[in-house]
């Protein structure tokens, strides 16, 4: 018995690198209003459910970062320019998540915005207030304009950690990010928790969220060193479950899930957060990072998935936490240093070093989050149509 021929639709769409990962960027017009017609659509086109974990028959890579989509529209709120909904497609299952933003792809949109005429530039610099629909935040996305042309300038000598091409610099502005995902900086109301892990016992972490939940522990807590690889780390499928338990748990302390197993069917957040206090550690390429080169080592579960670079959305996480007294980072840094840095954090990531700064204060006995800030790269790869399936 034949199974049912499947009907190829062609979508409108852009192909960009937005600081370490890749995704389509399509316009919000060419999909359907009702967004549960969506899944069929963007799995379709990234290659999705795949379980042999390639996505071979779609435009995604076989890691989280590969496998993202983009959709601009028309802006919801009078203080944005546009709106961006992000879309991370799980690889294995034919399922959308909806649940975080991307940092890096981030970077990718206002140049989307200018070079689709979504918004104008006025000079050689343009500025896009931008609403991340999945946060409800801003992101103010600084960048450059050919003034001829009057599309985005990618052409540049600035270079981030991970990619190996120089590029026009984005600068990215995330405006009061604490409590993006659940409502609250500290979703427990305390600078560290404790959290029973089996075959741990008793963890250290602390809850944090700012642009994305995370929660953060000291890797020697779980044993580990903190400077491994992300196949070392594939590797370790003991220290997987155990990290992937710690999530659960914290996901449910953190009112994202109701109970763990619902936390085990939200992969998205919170990340986990392995911090360890500046040592010298490898990158991906065998570059050596000397400790003095960085204030702290950290290494990123992403959807199960021990990311290759860093998510941005985390390292404006990690900057946040450092800011804040008793947190497991602010603690490694305290621990490393006599006084601990008051400026741009230096991460030292599997793909190098990542600079990244953020503004908190503490006003009546509450930590703010103001801002948080940092630099990456763009590019346009093709544009055209990506065909799918419905």
């Amino acid at each position: 018995m034949r199974g049912a021929a499947v009907v190829q639709v062609a979508i409108p769409a852009v192909f960009m690198r937005g600081g370490t990962s890749k995704g389509l960027l399509l316009h919000a017009r060419d999909l359907p209003l009702d967004r549960d017609e969506w899944t069929t659509l963007l799995c379709g086109a990234m290659g999705s459910p795949d379980p042999y974990g390639r996505q071979l028959d779609g435009m995604g890579g076989g890691v989280s970062s590969l496998s993202k989509v983009c959709v601009i529209g028309e802006p919801t709120r009078p203080d944005a320019d546009l709106d961006y909904t992000f879309v991370q497609v799980m690889i294995a299952e034919g399922r959308l998540d909806f649940r975080t933003n991307c940092g890096n792809m981030s970077a990718a949109v206002g140049p989307f915005a200018v070079d689709e005429g979504l918004v104008s530039a006025d000079g050689e610099r343009c500025v896009v207030r931008i609403h991340n629909t999945n946060t409800g935040k801003i992101i103010r996305s600084t960048f450059g304009v050919d003034v001829e042309s009057g599309r985005a300038r990618y052409d540049g000598d600035f270079l981030i950690p991970g990619v190996a091409t120089r590029g026009a610099p984005v600068h990215l502005d995330f405006l009061d990010p604490g409590g993006a995902s659940t409502g609250r900086l500290l979703p427990t109301g305390v600078s560290q928790d404790t959290i029973d892990v089996a075959t741990r016992g008793p963890v250290t972490v602390s809850l944090i969220d700012a642009a994305n939940a995370a929660v953060f522990v000291h890797a020697s807590s779980v044993g580990l060193s903190g400077v491994e690889l992300p196949a070392q780390l594939e590797e370790d499928r003991g220290s997987l479950a155990l990290l992937e338990g710690l999530r659960r748990q914290a996901s449910v302390r953190m009112g994202l899930a109701g109970d763990l197993a619902g936390a085990a069917r939200i992969t998205g957040v919170p990340f986990v957060c392995l911090v360890t206090e500046a040592t010298e550690s490898i990158t991906l390429s065998g570059e050596l990072i000397p400790a003095t080169n960085a204030d702290l080592v950290i290494r990123v579960i992403s959807h199960t998935q021990p990311h290759r670079a860093m998510p941005l959305t985390i390292a404006l996480c990690t900057a946040v936490a450092a800011r804040i007294s008793g947190s497991v980072v602010a603690d490694a840094l305290s621990h490393a240093a006599a006084s601990p840095p008051t400026g741009p954090l230096r991460l030292a990531t599997p793909s190098g070093v990542l600079t990244v700064d953020a503004t908190v204060t503490e006003r009546d006995d509450t930590w703010v989050a103001t801002s948080g800030s940092f630099v990456r790269t763009a590019r346009r790869l093709f544009d055209g149509r990506v065909w799918s399936h419905r």
